[in-house]
């Protein structure tokens, strides 16, 4: 939870920057037509009871002019109501959508750069499920906020006008109290305090338990979605275990997590109703019954009685601004601490990684063309040793195979990523030489499949004759055809299909450098054993580093990086690359 007394500072650092960002003159404007807009609302709220007060003398007089009159006006103040309430909406939800989009813009910054997205898993705090703070909690936290504003706004200055109004009419009365003439001002004006005030205290105490269960709710609900996400992300390797059973089990816990928060919101929200159900009834009649005994004595006249509890009930409506709004700054509150949670845990992370440490790894790229680990220590997040005294100088052209432990492996590769900071000793880069990493399952993110292969480069980057070419070199000559075509390939392709794309990704690019970590494990061995081929054939300058568990690829890797438990060792074998 973000410490509360802290908690609108930190939303405002995270948020307030939007008011001086690059659009800040169009941002300023709208503000300030929304205020203005806001503006005229009260004052039509204002005219409204003076036309109702109007109104009701006509008719207690039985004055047709009066109410021909009367029907007039009420005919402009429709026109301009109309007006108002159209532009303030249009301009309110204009600001809403800028703000969204410049906080999420923010976020999504901070999230997707130089692989914090990943790093932040390993992050110690409360900053799960980062796309649904970023999707839902970001819209919430904004579109949220300046309904607040403007509503707390509009209740200061229905306050402020209205308390002047009721202030006239109450005009002074006198209360008579054991032979004792006490002048009362204002009397109407004091209720309406004492009224609000006290529905307002009894709401916030009622109302108090509805923050932490809104929260409790959103986290569980994002829960469930990512698991039914996962799921279907893995459907596959689900059906083919038969694990259908362990998923179902598995999500009846997540949703019952969610029952549970939602009775505990249900609970919070019943006893919200119990009081604000009884306190508009009350509303709409006691601003009447306390004026009324002036009406029969004949001191007002009928239209002042009813502007006295028109003016009664705005006043009250504007003093009760936090009763009405407890639900919403509930959802409000736990969104603003979902989005302020995440960017704390970013902001850690650079803070964290940015800072000297003696248990971090340090990455720098002299003027090199070799890649050379120096006492490289790797540990896990919890700093606890995995590998330690990692010593070699790989040069261009060389073939080494990572052998042993395979997470230990996968860790190096994250390492020489710049993705896994923590440990010791240094990674020294060929200087101006991009690392290409072949995962066990490369990204092929939805869209034209020629966009899928080019990735992360536009869809354009590569010209037909080139695609063509690495696809039929890679075995994949059957996709020529669907280059076009708009899918989700990351799911519809095999699993072979795709570490074949990852090497037509890797013809394409022709790096310097690659790092292979169980890049063909889906081939047959013969398969893997012709991707090898073709790497050394079509890039024979370029250095690699393999992690793969096929025996046939030692003939492609004179030399072979040992990781076992917390030793390494590295040699040389009188290997040749075929």
């Amino acid at each position: 939870m973000i410490d509360p007394n802290g908690f609108f500072i930190q939303f405002i650092k995270l948020a307030g920057p939007f008011w001086h960002s690059e659009n800040k003159s169009t941002i300023r404007r709208l503000s300030f037509g929304l205020f203005v807009l806001t503006v005229l609302q009260i004052a039509i709220a204002v005219v409204i009871t003076e036309w109702s007060a109007a109104l009701f003398n006509a008719l207690d007089q039985h004055s047709m002019s009066g109410l021909y009159t009367q029907i007039g006006l009420v005919v402009l103040i429709f026109i301009a109501n109309i007006y108002v309430t159209t532009t303030h909406f249009q301009v309110k939800r204009r600001l809403q959508l800028s703000w969204r989009n410049w906080l999420t813009d923010r976020l999504i910054g901070q999230w997707m750069d130089n692989g914090r997205h990943f790093q932040v898993i390993h992050v110690v705090g409360k900053h799960d499920n980062p796309d649904g703070r970023i999707a839902e909690d970001v819209r919430i936290a904004t579109e949220s906020a300046i309904d607040l504003c403007h509503s707390s706004v509009y209740s200061l200055l229905l306050l402020a006008s209205f308390t002047k109004i009721l202030w006239t009419l109450s005009d002074v009365v006198t209360l008579d109290f054991l032979g004792f003439s006490i002048p009362i001002y204002g009397h109407l004006v004091w209720l309406a305090l004492i009224y609000a005030t006290t529905a307002s205290i009894l709401g916030w105490w009622i109302g108090r338990h509805l923050t932490a269960a809104t929260d409790d709710r959103q986290t569980m609900e994002a829960n469930f979605r990512y698991g039914l996400v996962n799921a279907r992300e893995n459907s596959l390797a689900i059906a083919l275990v038969h694990g259908e059973a362990n998923e179902q089990q598995r999500f009846r816990k997540l949703f019952q997590d969610i029952v549970y928060a939602w009775n505990r919101q249900t609970i919070a929200w019943a006893n919200i109703f119990k009081f604000s159900s009884g306190y508009s009834v009350l509303s709409m009649a006691f601003p009447v019954l306390v004026a009324a005994p002036r009406y029969i004595h004949g001191d007002i006249l009928l239209g002042a009685l009813m502007q006295s509890a028109q003016s009664f009930q705005q006043m009250a409506a504007a003093l009760s601004w936090p009763v009405d709004n407890l639900a919403k700054i509930a959802e409000w509150r736990a969104s603003v601490e979902r989005v302020l949670g995440l960017n704390k845990a970013l902001v850690a992370l650079d803070d964290q990684l940015s800072m000297p440490h003696p248990n971090r790894i340090r990455i720098e790229k002299p003027d090199q063309s070799t890649l050379r680990l120096v006492d490289l220590c790797i540990r896990n997040s919890k700093d606890e040793v995995i590998v330690s005294g990692i010593n070699a100088e790989i040069n261009r052209g060389e073939h080494v195979l990572v052998t042993g432990d395979t997470a230990i492996g996968g860790k190096l590769f994250k390492a020489v990523a710049g993705l896994w900071p923590w440990g010791g000793g240094c990674i020294e880069l060929p200087d101006s030489e991009p690392m290409f990493f072949m995962p066990p399952r490369p990204y092929l993110r939805a869209g034209t499949l020629r966009s899928a292969i080019n990735y992360p480069a536009a869809a354009d980057a590569f010209s037909q004759a080139e695609l063509e070419e690495a696809l039929n070199l890679a075995g994949v000559a059957d996709l020529v055809d669907q280059l076009d075509q708009i899918d989700t390939w990351g799911k519809v392709l095999s699993r072979e299909q795709s570490q074949r794309l990852g090497m037509v990704r890797l013809l394409l690019y022709k790096p310097k450098w690659i790092l292979a970590q169980e890049a063909f494990d889906s081939l047959t061995p013969e398969g893997e054993v012709s991707m090898l081929r073709l790497i050394c054939q079509q890039l024979p300058d370029a250095g690699m580093l393999t992690i793969t568990n096929q025996p046939t690829a030692e003939a492609f890797h004179p030399r072979r990086l040992l990781l076992e438990g917390a030793r390494c060792s590295i040699d040389g074998l009188d290997i040749v690359c075929k």
